[in-house]
């Protein structure tokens, strides 16, 4: 990964500034263009290295809430339920991990009793449990990447 690039990522990762050309200013705090911010951040994008960008809502602030999920996916079924379960609008990630509990997402939903109601309907549509993983304390880790 390029200087320019890992120095992309570190900024944008404190947020965009409240300005009427937010990436405009944010590249002239980087030394570089508008045009050349967007074109690294789509290439970014479009390469794998970043699987995505865009805001980070907290569901609890607004009302909702979120929960990590995992579940037991039989390999030979994994892209089935995999597909299955994306297309739930309430999950927001969706992970494969080595591990008996092969597949990890996160849940956010409009409120708290939506939850248990998804969890049914994943189960249901897959016809596979879901482990519910309700969050107990919150941390926070920044990712700095280094030159």
């Amino acid at each position: 990964m390029e200087e320019i690039d890992r120095r992309i990522i570190n900024r944008l990762q404190e947020g965009l500034p409240l300005v009427e050309a937010p990436y405009a200013a944010a590249a002239k705090e980087l030394g570089i263009s508008e045009e050349e911010l967007l074109s690294r951040l789509r290439a970014l994008l479009d390469s794998g290295v970043l699987s995505r960008f865009g805001p980070m809502f907290n569901p609890e602030a607004l009302g909702g809430a979120f929960c990590l999920c995992a579940m037991a996916v039989p390999e030979e079924a994994y892209e089935e339920v995999a597909g299955m379960v994306n297309a739930f609008p309430e999950v927001a990630h969706n992970y494969r991990r080595e591990h008996r509990f092969n597949m990890w997402f996160v849940l956010a939903c409009e409120t708290p009793g939506r939850i248990a109601q998804v969890l049914r309907e994943i189960e249901e549509r897959t016809g596979l449990p879901v482990l519910d993983l309700p969050k107990e304390r919150e941390f926070y880790i920044g990712l700095r990447l280094c030159a």
